[in-house]
């Protein structure tokens, strides 16, 4: 079996809130349950800490969730172990706000002739034409409706 590369340690005050938080039940359940992996990984433990697959099998969690919790304790700490990761993509704005205006204006004008009302393809199509943007989709114009109501 390979040794782990990532080894948790806990100091004593580590390990009395962890203990804490485990034992009161306040806290969220994936916190809790990060708690419990860190508790079980420790290796100031009289046995020293338990295996990957063990925790797996008590907690009944994978054993990428136990690595990924022991790796983010030891490069990042007791709080980022506990917390969750914060997405990191995001996504750049379709529309900007002088484009989301003439979407808007556009709504409320006349729908062209031949329809009876605008619909999410014909305000596309006619942003478009208008050069308001160089492509837009349907489904870009219904969130940015529905964002402006």
């Amino acid at each position: 079996m390979p040794t782990k590369k990532y080894i948790v340690t806990l100091t004593d005050a580590e390990r009395d809130t962890l203990e804490k938080m485990t034992q009161t039940g306040k806290a969220a359940a994936y916190k809790m349950n990060h708690a419990r992996i860190l508790l079980k990984a420790d290796a100031h433990q009289p046995d020293g800490g338990w295996t990957d697959v063990a925790i797996s099998e008590a907690l009944d969690l994978s054993v990428a969730t136990i690595e990924r919790i022991r790796r983010r304790f030891v490069e990042q700490g007791l709080a980022a172990a506990l917390s969750r990761k914060s997405p990191s993509r995001h996504k750049a704005r379709k529309l900007d706000g002088e484009q989301e205006a003439h979407l808007v204006a556009l709504t409320c004008s006349e729908p062209p002739e031949g329809h009876c009302r605008w619909s999410l393809r014909l305000l596309a199509e006619r942003m478009v034409m208008l050069d308001y943007v160089e492509s837009i989709c349907h489904e870009t114009v219904r969130q940015t409706l529905k964002k402006t109501s």
